[in-house]
């Protein structure tokens, strides 16, 4: 049995049946400079071993590998390796030139103008021109095609142009201090309309084949403009049932995997060796404002004192983990509050206080819609779920697919709580807190506070960094006070690396970076 679900059975009295019947549970070598510094001859791999690697992911990617159109941010994570922006983050939160070569801003700061790498290619062999920067720029912008998703936070942009083949002229309508944070949004190829099954993008892998619930392969590009990767070849395994991880690490049919839990990480062999870094996710247990009782702050704030965060973090991850008390984690630095961690602390009594003024004296029953191939928030859930019963709320646990939690609760917006990891798509507090203003498309959560509102719209449209990010910080303060969610932490990320492998680098954003896994010299 699980070591940390011993513990919990040992304080909670939890039944094993519970614990044990559920299932499912690198290095940026890009110079800045742009130019290729090197070979990758030293790194090969021992003769014994093809310059190849398996990493198991634990779900299966969208249905569209159009990066505009992606929502998991499992398949972001993936799809990392093969598109690039004009510009792209580095391991250590800066944003350096990728499909740009270099760019320059107007002394009123209204106008970027970039400039296309010289010789830069696509992965079909197609040239990289301006027009392509300005066909996926503006379709990111007012979307035309089917599944586009609108990144509302270029509506500051007041036009794109291409100036020449070589060189893209952005004009905004007014000052920003976070556009070149949205421009790591995909360049593609304006005339390829395959995305959808067949991606095109720029970056050092390029992809190769889909078998879908079963693999994605990945091939290094020998034309990338910078270090091109030191792997020939990546497949990447779909392993949604947590059982099947330990066992696939352990036959030597997976290299790499990443977000492991600690007891999974004890229980492999010495062939493994374990990095640890952080998630950067907010994970919580995110509520339903649309559905009674989680429409009244009351009852949200109740179950906020009644949930023990250090314990889930002590018994379910063995100490591994940083509280948090937002929708921010500590990687984003002058963004992070705090102060808010220990809003509410672990009292009972005042959360039985709260429930009974709430109309609940004797508690009321919900449901937690879990999705079964990430056994972190299943074990979170486990503890949450205990954890009520000493207020009077009796919850119970429902294990569905992944497919079914992004159409039911995430898009559909069909539950009552739940337990997951919301991440930022960018280098920005906006992509965090965009989703709670109350006309986001993907608040999914619906939350409505006209205060909110307020305070994120002052974010967006400040005219300098300290304004936005004091801003900022009071919509996290926002969140926190109405208690939008039962907020837990930033997960710690435990990668489980065979021995002989190195390379794995983390970044303050939800990526897998395998350009600079390899094979170390025997």
């Amino acid at each position: 049995m699980k070591r940390k679900l011993v513990a919990l059975l040992l304080l909670l009295g939890l039944l094993s049946a519970v614990l044990c019947g559920c299932k499912d549970g690198s290095a940026d070598k890009t110079p800045e400079d742009g130019q290729t510094s090197g070979s990758n001859e030293a790194a090969q791999p021992p003769a014994a071993h093809p310059n190849e690697i398996t990493v198991g992911i634990a779900q299966d990617l969208d249905e569209s590998l159009d990066p505009h159109k992606v929502v998991a941010a499992g398949t972001k994570e993936v799809m990392f390796n093969v598109f690039e922006g004009l510009m792209k983050p580095t391991p250590e939160g800066d944003l350096i030139p990728a499909v740009a070569e270099s760019f320059e801003i107007s002394e009123d700061q209204l106008v970027y103008t970039f400039t296309i790498r010289e010789g830069i290619t696509f992965h079909n062999g197609a040239p990289v021109t301006a027009g392509d920067v300005v066909y996926s720029i503006t379709r990111c912008i007012d979307p035309a095609d089917a599944g586009v998703f609108r990144i509302d936070a270029l509506e500051m942009v007041e036009r794109v142009t291409n100036v020449d083949e070589r060189t893209v002229s952005i004009r905004l309508k007014e000052p920003s201090t976070e556009l070149l944070s949205y421009l790591t949004l995909a360049i593609l190829p304006a005339d390829y309309d395959g995305q959808d099954t067949a991606p095109v993008g720029t970056g050092p892998f390029r992809y190769v084949s889909r078998a879908a619930q079963d693999n994605i392969v990945l091939e290094r590009f020998e034309e990338y403009w910078g270090e091109p990767a030191y792997l020939d070849k990546v497949t990447f395994k779909i392993i949604e049932n947590a059982d099947s991880i330990l066992v696939s690490l352990q036959s030597g049919a997976v290299d790499l995997f990443a977000h492991l839990t600690s007891t999974q990480t004890a229980q492999l062999s010495g062939d493994f060796n374990i990095e640890e870094g952080t998630m950067n996710l907010v994970q919580a247990m995110y509520l339903n404002h649309a559905e009674k009782p989680f429409d009244d702050v009351r009852v949200r704030q109740a179950l906020c004192y009644a949930v023990d965060r250090q314990q889930i973090l002590d018994l379910a991850f063995d100490g591994y983990g940083s509280l948090i008390g937002s929708s921010m984690y500590p990687a984003f630095g002058k963004y992070f509050d705090g102060s808010l961690t220990n809003y509410y602390p672990h009292d009972v009594e005042k959360a039985k206080a709260l429930l009974a003024d709430a109309g609940y004296p004797d508690g009321f029953s919900m449901t937690i819609t879990v999705p079964s191939n990430y056994q972190p928030h299943i074990d979170t859930a486990q503890v949450i779920v205990e954890q009520l019963k000493e207020v009077g709320v009796n919850a119970e646990i429902q294990l569905v697919e992944w497919g079914t939690w992004l159409s039911d609760v995430y898009t559909g917006r069909q539950y009552q709580a739940t337990v997951v990891g919301v991440d930022a798509s960018t280098m920005t507090a906006r992509a965090l807190l965009e989703r709670f203003n109350s006309t986001a498309g993907n608040n999914f959560i619906n939350y409505n506070n006209a205060e909110y509102d307020a305070f994120f719209q002052q974010a967006v449209t400040a005219a300098d960094d300290a304004a936005q990010t004091a801003a900022y910080k009071q919509a996290e303060a926002n969140l926190t006070e109405n208690a939008a969610n039962v907020y837990i932490q930033d997960l710690a990320d435990l990668v489980a690396v065979r021995k002989g492998l190195t390379g794995v680098r983390f970044y303050p954003i939800y990526v897998l970076d395998l350009a600079g896994i390899h094979y170390e010299e025997s």
